[in-house]
């Protein structure tokens, strides 16, 4: 079934991608409605996180984060590995691969890359972020990095799809601004903003690769 799925993905990730107008299903509500932003006129940090595929018993399982609590905009918060781009990256794929070794401990030689969602750019943190997905043919022995991460979250890929984990909250940001955002409820955590943006995008891409025959 993993294989299969697999080689049914790396078809789909031929075709166009969704793009910005399915991750907006769960972009906080206030920005739902303003003009695209250029991100090229705000010199965006370059950066890039990995989906990371694994198999598990008959399911196909991945992984979230919660970031540690800090002083910065992204304090607490529910996200896929991953960083921004070093000047020693090659690419922003091996950012991603590199993010993932360090946060979560799973080798980079181990995993193989299937295709890229749409680049996000978020505003507050003024970075651009590449989503790579990719995956590994067993399940990782995961290595949390402390500093980095508070903990490691496994998800059921197909879960997350599950209209009954989303649900809307007012959230206060790091800033003080308080907004009115979807999320999807994940492991008893709010995950919104960016992640959750991705997320909306994948489960499309993943609801077409299974009705592409293998």
């Amino acid at each position: 079934m993993f294989i299969s799925f697999i080689e049914q993905l790396k078809k789909r990730f031929q075709q166009p991608l969704p793009g910005e107008t399915i991750q907006a299903r769960m972009a906080p509500i206030s920005k739902r409605h303003l003009h695209p932003i250029d991100p090229e006129k705000y010199n965006p940090q370059k950066s890039a996180v990995l989906i990371l595929l694994f198999p598990v018993e008959k399911s196909i399982h991945t992984i979230l984060i919660q970031r540690p609590v800090y002083d910065g905009v992204h304090s607490g918060q529910i996200a896929f590995p991953g960083g921004k781009f070093e000047i020693s990256d090659t690419s922003l794929k091996h950012t991603a691969l590199r993010e993932t070794f360090e946060e979560v401990g799973v080798p980079t030689r181990d995993i193989e890359i299937v295709g890229k969602l749409t680049d996000l750019y978020i505003l507050p943190s003024n970075f651009l972020v590449s989503p790579f997905i990719g995956f590994v043919n067993k399940q990782p022995d995961f290595i949390k990095d402390a500093y980095e991460v508070q903990k490691i979250i496994p998800v059921d890929l197909f879960s997350l799809n599950d209209v009954q984990i989303i649900s809307k909250k007012t959230i206060t940001h790091s800033s003080g601004y308080k907004l009115r955002t979807p999320y999807y409820k994940i492991d008893g955590l709010t995950c919104w903003g960016a992640t959750a943006m991705m997320i909306s995008e994948l489960n499309v891409v993943i609801e077409e690769a299974k009705l592409i025959s293998g």
